[in-house]
């Protein structure tokens, strides 16, 4: 279900994983400050072609890069529409799209539909009302979803399409897509990123002979079916089920599998509200849900260090990997070495560290590699200073001290006129 749910919440072993703080539906995100409405221009070169065709539907940039005061969309994110990594089969990240597609197919004798080119852009009924996000959620803020105009968003969950589907009939179907948040810069977390969920509704004829009632028939066969399919991707390995909460699932539940000598959670999941479905006009049915997030997995079973190098056209990188291969250990090509810059400001109210790394990301694109904050003080008059260092690394080739010192000033004259912050 909300893959907003499941997704961005898998943990691998890194704590980092953890440093969301605010649950809604299977995933987690910042807390939220004043909105950021303004947008860097990026100074790089658009790559996109000037108009694309998403799941049917013509979209130029304008359609998307607009300057208005509710657009919060970067020109770096305009370039990653229509790139569409989970439908290349020697990617690591389709190949393991396929490897979930094989299980289903097979196991369920081919009865679920799948989608994989849905139009990302999606209204807010749609990304956070269909799946009874709150309407104070933070997930709703400019601070961390991508919106196009005040009723407009890029999908923050491919669960964003439950709803529809759910009202033509649907009843087995798996979505598959490229989603959108703004979100912090390090090894494990990018704006753009990939989820998959899965649902199966249930009629009462299912369930009636079974000794059992709806939501427990669900539970049930929901457990067996994900549990082999953490089989399927990772082999004979130990489980376990967590209780949990998602606002869309009741009951909800984490799955975790001990792997490489730690526990690391698979997804999450549980039995949809009835809400969601009588909407869906199936009010005698019950269904299960489950969302997971494609380059978590994928990280692991590849072994890819950094979420940068999904994008990564270098041929030493892509030619690693071939078409119905899971699980081939990605072998590191050449280790640059990092520089690190350090900037300094005392922060206003308003200040938000998903802001920072808006900026540091639509100037540096994928050369920042970390945003980390490593001091912070408040002086006797109550001004609160924050210190970050961004670490600067291509993964392709050495920078020059001259490039990596023009990023920094231009980071440094962005974040004082974007960010009004005081500069130390």
């Amino acid at each position: 279900m909300a893959a907003l749910t499941f997704a961005h919440n898998i943990l691998l072993s890194n704590p980092s994983f953890l440093r969301h703080s605010t649950k809604t539906g299977f995933t987690t995100f910042f807390s939220v400050s004043s909105p950021y409405l303004r947008r860097y221009k990026s100074t790089q070169t658009l790559v996109a072609s000037s108009v694309l065709e998403l799941g049917g539907v013509k979209i130029s940039k304008q359609d998307v890069v607009r300057d208005e005061p509710t657009n919060n969309v970067p020109d770096l994110i305009f370039t990653k529409l229509g790139l569409q990594l989970h439908r290349r089969d020697n990617h690591p990240l389709g190949i393991l799209k396929n490897a979930i597609y094989e299980y289903f197919d097979t196991n369920y004798n081919n009865q679920f539909h799948k989608f994989d080119d849905l139009c990302p852009i999606v209204t807010i009924k749609e990304n956070f009302d269909d799946v009874l996000v709150p309407a104070d959620h933070v997930s709703r803020s400019f601070n961390d979803t991508y919106y196009i105009d005040a009723g407009t968003v890029l999908r923050c969950h491919t669960s964003a399409h439950q709803a529809d589907l759910l009202r033509k009939g649907y009843a087995n179907f798996l979505v598959t897509g490229d989603v959108y948040r703004r979100d912090s810069i390090d090894s494990t977390h990018y704006p753009v990123f990939h989820q998959m969920e899965g649902v199966r509704v249930f009629n009462p004829s299912d369930w009636n002979d079974s000794g059992m009632d709806g939501t427990l028939y669900a539970a049930n066969d929901l457990k067996a079916c994900l549990e082999g399919l953490a089989r399927h991707l990772f082999g004979a390995v130990e489980m376990r089920w967590v209780d949990s909460y998602f606002p869309f699932t009741n009951p909800s539940f984490e799955l975790e599998i001990y792997f490489q000598e730690k526990w690391l959670e698979v997804l999450g999941c549980g039995v949809m509200e009835q809400e969601i479905l009588n909407r869906g006009g199936k009010t005698d049915n019950v269904a299960w849900a489950f969302g997971l997030g494609l380059e978590r997995l994928a990280m692991v079973l590849f072994d890819i260090p950094d979420i940068r190098l999904f994008w990564s056209t270098d041929k030493r990188f892509v030619s690693q990997f071939t078409k119905g291969q899971l699980g081939i250990k990605f072998k590191p090509f050449s280790k640059y070495p990092p520089c690190y810059k350090d900037v300094s400001f005392w922060i206003n109210d308003s200040f938000s560290e998903n802001n920072l790394c808006e900026i540091v990301r639509g100037i540096a694109g994928d050369l920042a590699e970390e945003v980390q904050l490593i001091d912070n003080f408040t002086n006797k008059k109550g001004m609160t200073s924050h210190c970050y260092r961004i670490t600067y690394r291509s993964m392709e080739r050495s920078l020059t001290d001259e490039e990596i010192n023009e990023l920094q000033w231009n980071v440094r004259d962005q974040v004082q006129s974007q960010l009004n912050v005081v500069m130390r």
